[in-house]
């Protein structure tokens, strides 16, 4: 249905600090995370443009800002089919970057494959935010610290402590 798609996210200040609790599953995506190795709210929004087709690698623009407290999930493309169950085992190719820097940390396109995994044993942020995804969908994640990984980073990771993670997920398939 989609042959090229563009999102772009920005939060505020206001929207950050208003949105303090929802019983919501799902929001409009803001984005943000510090420049600095220890983030800290200082009002800059993040933005994440998101252009590409389906199946091949997206192009992914980020402009760095402040940590996000809550997951943001939006559908860039939506895929058809059963939507994903808690605790399936997925395939599916992505790209992550650093809301504080910007910068990519990880990606199955670059390796060539699409990675196979049990969403059990992924970060809450994918948990979380890939259930009731689509196969053939494309879905933008911000993620914030706490769903992620926290001020422990993997060593050598490129992510910083308290980073927000910003990923762009396609679902090849689940079991």
């Amino acid at each position: 249905m989609f042959t090229r798609t563009s999102v772009l996210v920005i939060s505020t200040a206001l929207m950050l600090t208003a949105c303090s609790s929802s019983s919501d599953e799902t929001s409009t995506p803001a984005a943000s995370a510090s420049s600095d190795s220890a983030p800290a709210l200082t009002g800059t929004p993040v933005s994440v443009e998101v252009t590409g087709e389906a199946g091949s690698e997206p192009v992914v623009a980020i402009t760095p800002g402040d940590p996000v407290t809550e997951l943001q999930v939006t559908d860039v493309i939506v895929g058809t089919g059963d939507p994903l169950p808690a605790g399936a085992t997925l395939t599916a190719d992505y790209v992550g970057y650093g809301g504080a820097t910007g910068q990519m940390f990880d990606a199955s396109w670059v390796r060539g494959e699409p990675a196979t995994f049990p969403l059990d044993n992924v970060i809450l942020g994918w948990q979380e935010g890939l259930v009731g995804m689509q196969v053939g969908g494309r879905r933008l994640l911000v993620i914030p610290a706490e769903l992620g990984y926290g001020n422990n980073p993997p060593p050598g990771s490129g992510i910083e402590p308290g980073e927000t993670l910003i990923f762009v997920v396609d679902l090849v398939s689940f079991e």
